[in-house]
C-alpha cells in the first residue's frame, strides 16, 4: 500500500529577486514498509524533499499525496499530527539536551503528547532497549560516542511508535564502524518492526543498505532502482 505518492513536485525558493529551484518535476512513489534511500550530491535538492515529504516545509508545485490524500486538504492541526505523531526526524546533527540523561533526551516528544506522564518512562525505555542503549540510561551526552549519541536520537525518534522514519545524512558525524552500527539498527527497525524508512545520504555504500536507490542530481530523480538485499547482520559480525 503506498504511503507517500509525489507527482511532479517542485520546490523553489526566491530569494532577493533570484529564483533557485531546489526540487524540479520530482515524482515517486513510497509503499508502507519499505526501506527507501535518497542519495545524491550537495545540493541535488534531497533534504528539501526530505522536508516536503515529512511536513516539514511546503511544496511550490506538484502534488503530494500522503496515504492517498493531497496534503493540501489536510488542515494545519492534521498536518502537525502526522508530523508529530506518525513521522519520526533523525538528523545528523543529535540536537541532545547536555546535562540531561538519555531517559529524559528520549522522553521529550511526549511533553506534547496525549500519552499519560505515568507511561513516559515504560515508552521511553523500550525505545532506548531497542536501539541496544539500556546500559547508558541515566548517563548524559557528554559521556556517550558518536554513535552512542545518534541511538539516543533514533531512540528519541521511536517514542511515539511513528510508522515513517526519515533519516537525513544519520552517519554523516560518524566513523565508519559506528555508521554500520546505526544502519543495523535502521534495517532492524525496517525488517522487524516494518516501519517505514525514508534515509537521506551522499554516501554510496551508506544508501545500498536500503531496498532501493532513488538518485537525485540538481533537484531532478536520475535513477530508481532496487538494490540486491544484503544481511547485514551477518555482515556485521565478521
Amino acid at each position: 500500500m503506498e504511503i507517500i505518492n509525489a507527482i511532479n513536485l517542485e520546490k523553489t525558493y526566491y530569494t532577493e529577486g533570484l529564483e533557485t529551484r531546489a526540487v524540479r518535476d520530482v515524482s515517486l512513489t513510497i509503499s508502507r514498509g519499505e526501506f527507501v534511500a535518497i542519495i545524491g550530491p550537495s545540493g541535488s535538492g534531497k533534504s528539501t524533499l526530505l522536508h516536503i515529504l515529512g511536513f516539514i516545509d511546503p511544496n511550490t508545485g506538484g502534488e503530494y499525496f500522503f496515504e492517498g490524500k493531497n496534503v493540501n486538504d489536510y488542515s494545519d492541526d492534521e498536518k502537525a499530527f502526522i508530523r508529530n505523531k506518525r513521522i519520526g526526524f533523525v538528523f545528523q546533527s543529535f540536537n541532545l539536551l547536555a546535562r540531561t540523561s538519555v531517559l529524559e533526551n528520549v522522553k521529550l516528544p511526549l511533553l506534547y503528547s496525549d500519552v499519560p506522564e505515568k507511561q513516559w518512562d515504560e515508552r521511553a525505555k523500550k525505545a532506548i532497549d531497542a536501539v541496544g542503549l539500556t546500559h547508558r540510561l541515566l548517563h548524559e551526552p557528554s559521556e556517550l560516542s558518536g554513535g552512542e549519541k545518534q541511538r539516543v536520537a533514533i531512540a528519541r525518534a521511536l517514542i511515539r511508535e511513528p510508522e515513517i522514519i526519515f533519516a537525513d545524512e544519520p552517519t554523516g558525524n560518524l566513523d565508519s564502524a559506528s555508521g554500520k552500527s546505526i544502519m543495523e539498527i535502521l534495517q532492524k527497525l525496517n525488517e522487524e518492526k516494518n516501519h517505514t524508512i525514508v534515509l537521506i545520504t551522499h554516501e554510496t555504500y551508506t544508501a545500498e543498505h536500503a531496498e532501493r536507490i532513488i538518485s537525485l542530481r540538481d533537484g531532478l530523480v536520475e535513477r530508481d532502482s532496487k538494490v540486491e538485499k544484503r544481511n547485514m547482520a551477518s555482515e556485521f559480525k565478521k
